[in-house]
């Protein structure tokens, strides 16, 4: 599908160092990312991510969101403490949930999305520790919008057309 970003949207698509997330029709949006190996690099990487998705006020992110072809993502949806999925793969999911999605790489456009209600992540943490995450509701749907970015799928891929619609971002 392919987004034609109206008018009076158009300053939200501006990437610079005040809004540096990817957007659309970026490249590297559409990659499959590569698995990493943890470095020291990674650390910073991950703090890098943290700030950048603070900042545009996201509850989650994922390394091509920042340009990096990298199969890394940050979570922080509310009542869960900030964190990074290194190589995350789902290897549990069960029952079904219908909600609202909007990503930062597609900035004003939202609509509904059909996740999965309850799921099992396999990650590395970032000392390299392997661990299984369980995660549902909300928190089980941030991490599929963002593992979905690791294979070049984004939202609008997945949405129910019908209810597709935009809103400012930035105004209340």
């Amino acid at each position: 599908m392919e987004v034609v970003v109206p008018d009076e949207f158009k300053h939200l698509y501006v990437q610079n160092d005040e809004r540096p997330v990817v957007k659309i029709p970026n490249p590297v949006l559409r990659k499959v990312a590569d698995e990493i190996k943890i470095s020291k690099k990674t650390d910073f990487t991950i703090n890098e991510m943290m700030r950048i998705m603070r900042k545009a006020h996201g509850i989650g992110l994922a390394a091509p969101q920042v340009g990096l072809s990298q199969r890394l993502i940050v979570i922080a949806p509310p009542d869960y403490k900030p964190t990074a999925l290194i190589n995350p793969k789902i290897i549990k999911a069960e029952g079904e949930q219908i909600g609202q999605e909007g990503c930062l790489s597609i900035p004003g456009l939202y609509g509904d999305v059909k996740r999965f209600e309850y799921v099992e992540v396999e990650a590395m943490d970032r000392k390299g520790r392997e661990l299984i995450f369980e995660l549902d509701g909300l928190a089980a749907r941030v991490v599929q919008h963002e593992i979905d970015h690791l294979d070049g799928i984004l939202f609008i891929d997945k949405v129910d057309l019908a209810t597709l619609h935009w809103v400012d971002p930035e105004k209340d």
